[in-house]
């Protein structure tokens, strides 16, 4: 059969590559055979073969629709399109985290069977999961392609899940990937894919025709310089693996290289025809592509196709720029200019700022701002005319609830990037007038010493330089006395100070008393996931004669602080804020008059079991094992999106939040925009994801869980020092202890503990920099909220396996994963089960978790990089989730004994949930 029965738009471009591929005899064991219900060989003077890649739910959005509906009807009418429209296989991927994706790859490849035109083509069959990829190929008759295998999990798994597909009679796809990443490089493309063939053909004899490279077609056009390369460096490598071996094919995912013009269907499509007109030149011989929307080579638009062949073939330095500012003038699928979406360009400089901060536009803000420095008298009166009109329009809207906080942050850049253009005229003008320009309040801000979280902190900068203020940041794990140095040095305004771990709290206390005694006058800020206006009252508020004000969220951030610099309404503020703080401190102090339990007496009300009769699984293993380079696709499929909308303050459950008609819009849009990112941090590696975990023999012992290192609980290894609930409350008969959940040494029976440490910030720390250096908060916070989100994937994913490898793992939907419909559970140092942070300290020592997966632990148990989480895993059927709450002084001192830890040390760790005030107030040294 002939491959070459496409479209004329594919015709004309192997028209145009006749010479390369001369017509010849070709022995038959070096062709490439598939087979629908009709046989198709790809010789090499065969033209182009198409693979459609609509039937891909991670690459179309109609498709995922159409399968998670179970709309198999119409999800059959789209690979009918697909070879309709001149697709020679079809590309089937069914990789969604609510999908049980081999159940139903399994039945639309038995469906597409039963239909005579569709099964005329072959399949290839793509997933990131060979459970996937297995249960299609034995859905499929005849020779289908697997997409794909690597050797990113080194040689033996390589070449065990090679010799598995030639059993099952398939072709292979083999990714430019291995055990040190996926290759960008022309070079590492040809190196991976050479050893990759040596295997191939001399350890399994594996048919050169058979092999299919795919040296990674990565985005360009991104705004970063190292990937302006790409598209030479997959054309020149697909030439050399052509050269160097042998008889293998080269395929590639096209519309992976315009992935930067998502939106823009004409110039995409601009770009895959002119991309492929060159690779297929240099061999390559298939590909993944929309087979229905393809510019024909020659009918690209002249000036449209220098733009593109500018980019992929890296011709100058600013071709990225020159194409994104023509595909601003680009409007739908006709290519005609886009004159009403255009028309804010027809305005007066001023307008067209405005216009520019109001929608987030950075596309002619150099160029605006530039034209308004030649006609305003300084650079000064730009900012303090047109830019701060249009900030202070843009916090008018959000205040008034117009807005939503990912549209400020992108205004934010243009302001960003338009004072960073103007500030070394400014600078010139300063210097020739002797003056000193000033923003009307000056705020501070820090993450305190020992935390390393600044998401919710940025965000509140960037809503604040919105509305005129000038930010100091101190990043994260900033000691006291540098702030106040800094504070004082800076003359600042306002201090702000932010947390997220429990042990943040007292070092704010410290913070608070140090201004106190340095008779700094100051407002004090407090903000931060475990901040409260109670304990802001109760405990930071009366160490500083001063204002200390707690603000819940970023939408507040900016009336707190107008009120504060206000000379007509600080004292108004200051004032009510006064008397919410009494009547916090009061309602605190009722609070702590409730009833705990005697020690004793909890310990006597323990949760029980009858131990002999307890199902306790065996684990396949016991000791850790590491997770190196984990698969961030993988990751994607278990992500819980709701929390991150709330990060951005866009409240809603995901994905209902949509269909919000207040906040639907611009979550959309977020998402959209996460999306992005997302997979261009997975397409290049960009963040990486390492863990570890493991099991061990375990015995409870009074409140303490005791590990061992052997079955027979001979040796030990470690112990985790667990609290147990005494506050009384209406109808609670029960006081849980977490050592409750393993078998009690007199039991006689050997119960096991499970621990882990995982992260996906890996690079995030780097990938924001860049992004900060380009004055681009708003990608800066969306990185670091994605690895977030990719770390809590981790874990849970985690845990799903954990529960295999502990003998009752349940097959359970994405929805009943997150929320947390399985047995057993996962309770964390620091939270509310375990609220001391320092047993971080064991479990890392347990797991070696620096050493095996780079997680570093700060002096006050935060980890680092950020987007990391850790825990302990139990397996009894009937442990549950709690809060310890309050407890007492004899609790206090029981537990710092078995930790043998100084009460007032044991008494810092543990301050908010003491049930009593300690005798000496609890604090950090200075």
């Amino acid at each position: 059969g002939c491959c070459g029965t496409g479209p004329e738009h594919i015709g004309a471009i192997a028209a145009r590559v006749e010479n390369v591929r001369p017509h010849q005899r070709t022995p038959a064991d070096s062709l490439l055979r598939l087979s629908g219900t009709q046989p198709l060989t790809l010789r090499p003077e065969s033209n182009f073969l198409m693979i459609g890649e609509r039937t891909n739910v991670t690459g179309s959005r109609k498709f995922a629709r159409l399968i998670k509906d179970e709309d198999y009807e119409a999800a059959i009418e789209v690979a009918r399109g697909q070879v309709e429209g001149g697709a020679n296989v079809i590309d089937v991927n069914m990789d969604e985290g609510l999908l049980d994706s081999e159940a139903v790859m399994t039945k639309y490849l038995r469906l597409l069977a039963g239909e005579a035109d569709i099964a005329a083509v072959p399949v290839m069959v793509d997933s990131s999961k060979w459970s996937v990829l297995e249960a299609g190929l034995q859905a499929l008759q005849g020779k289908a392609i697997v997409n794909s295998i690597s050797l990113k999990d080194g040689e033996a798994e390589f070449l065990r899940r090679a010799k598995l597909c030639r059993q099952y009679g398939a072709a292979i796809v083999v990714m430019a990937f291995d055990e040190q990443g996926q290759a960008a490089t022309a070079s590492d493309k040809v190196r991976i894919c050479q050893r990759a063939f040596r295997l191939l053909t001399e350890n399994l004899g594996f048919p050169p025709a058979d092999i299919i490279f795919d040296p990674n077609i990565l985005t360009v056009a991104t705004g970063i310089a190292e990937h302006s390369n790409y598209a030479v460096d997959f054309i020149e490598a697909t030439r050399q693996i052509k050269a160097t071996c042998p008889g293998v094919h080269v395929s590639g995912g096209v519309s992976n290289i315009s992935f930067s013009f998502r939106g823009n269907n004409v110039v995409r499509e601009a770009m895959h025809s002119a991309f492929l007109y060159h690779a297929v030149q240099a061999g390559l011989d298939m590909g993944i592509v929309n087979a229905g929307q393809l510019e024909v080579y020659e009918d690209i638009r002249p000036e449209l196709r220098e733009l593109v062949e500018d980019v992929l073939l890296n011709r100058r330095p600013d071709a990225t720029e020159r194409l994104v500012d023509f595909a601003a003038t680009i409007k739908g699928q006709g290519g005609q200019a886009a004159v009403a979406d255009e028309a804010w360009r027809e305005g007066t400089v001023a307008e067209r700022l405005q216009h520019a901060l109001l929608k987030g536009i950075v596309k002619y803000i150099d160029a605006d701002t530039e034209e308004a420095r030649q006609s305003y008298d300084s650079c000064l009166a730009i900012i303090e005319g047109p830019l701060m009109d249009g900030m202070s329009r843009v916090g008018d809207l959000f205040g008034a609830g117009k807005m939503f906080l990912p549209q400020v942050v992108k205004s934010a850049r243009v302001m960003k990037k338009s004072v960073a253009y103007l500030t070394p005229f400014m600078e010139a003008e300063k210097a020739a007038a002797g003056t000193q320009g000033r923003a009307r309040a000056k705020v501070l801000m820090a993450t305190v010493k020992g935390d390393v979280h600044d998401i919710g902190k940025n965000i509140v900068g960037v809503v604040l330089g919105c509305n005129s203020f000038e930010v100091v940041d101190l990043g994260v794990m900033v000691a006291c006395e540098k702030i106040l140095q800094t504070a004082q040095a800076e003359d600042v305004d306002v201090i702000g100070l932010s947390g997220l771990i429990t042990p943040s709290l007292d070092e704010m206390v410290h913070v608070a008393r140090e201004m106190q005694r340095l008779r700094i006058d100051k407002p004090l800020l407090i903000g931060g996931a475990t901040t409260s206006a109670k304990h802001t009252a109760v405990k930071i508020a009366p160490c500083y004669e001063h204002c200390v004000a707690h603000v819940l969220d970023a939408s507040r951030s900016v009336g707190v602080v107008e009120k504060l610099i206000s000379a007509e309404k600080r004292a108004e503020f200051e004032q009510q804020n006064s008397e919410l703080q009494q009547q916090l401190v009061a309602s605190y102090n009722k609070r702590q008059a409730v009833t705990l339990l005697p020690y004793a007496e909890a310990q006597q009300k323990r949760f029980t079991c009858d131990w002999s009769q307890v199902d306790i699984p065996q684990p396949s293993f016991t000791g850790a094992r590491t997770l190196e380079d984990h698969s961030l696709a993988e990751l994607r499929e278990c992500i819980d999106w709701s929390p991150f909308f709330r990060t951005w303050e866009l409240k809603g459950k995901f994905p209902r939040i949509f269909e919000d008609p207040q906040v639907g819009p611009e979550a959309r849009r977020l998402f959209d925009d996460a999306q992005v990112l997302l997979q261009r941090i997975i397409d290049e590696k960009l963040l990486t994801a390492r863990g570890v975990y493991g099991f061990w023999p375990a015995a409870s012992t009074g409140e303490d869980i005791v590990v061992y290192a052997d079955g027979a609980l001979q040796e030990e290894l470690c112990r985790f020092h667990c609290l147990r609930q005494q506050w009384q409350r209406k109808g609670q008969d029960t006081f849980y202890s977490l050592a409750d959940f393993i078998a009690p040494q007199a039991s006689g029976r050997t119960d096991f503990l499970g621990a882990f440490a995982v992260t996906a910030g890996i690079g995030c720390e780097e990938l924001a920099a860049r992004f900060d250096a380009d004055h681009d908060d708003y990608n800066s916070i969306l990185v670091k909220a994605l690895a977030d989100r990719l770390a809590e994937a981790f874990a849970e994913g985690l845990h799903a396996r954990v529960r295999q490898e502990w003998g009752f793992g349940q097959q359970l939907s994405a929805e009943d994963l997150i929320a947390e419909k399985y047995r057993g559970i996962r309770p964390a140092p620091g939270y509310p089960a375990q609220p001391d942070h320092t047993e971080k300290r064991t479990l890392f020592q347990l797991l070696q978790a620096q050493q095996q997966t780079g997680i570093e632990l700060t002096e006050s148990c935060a980890m680092f990089p950020a987007a990391s989480v850790s825990g302990l895993y139990f397996a009894h059927p009937q442990a549950r989730y709690f809060a310890v709450d309050r407890i007492s002084q004899e609790q206090v001192a029981d537990y710092a004994a078995r930790k043998q830890m100084r009460l007032a040390e044991a008494q810092r760790w543990l301050s908010p949930h003491l049930g009593y005030e300690p005798e000496s107030p609890v604090s950090l040294p200075s």
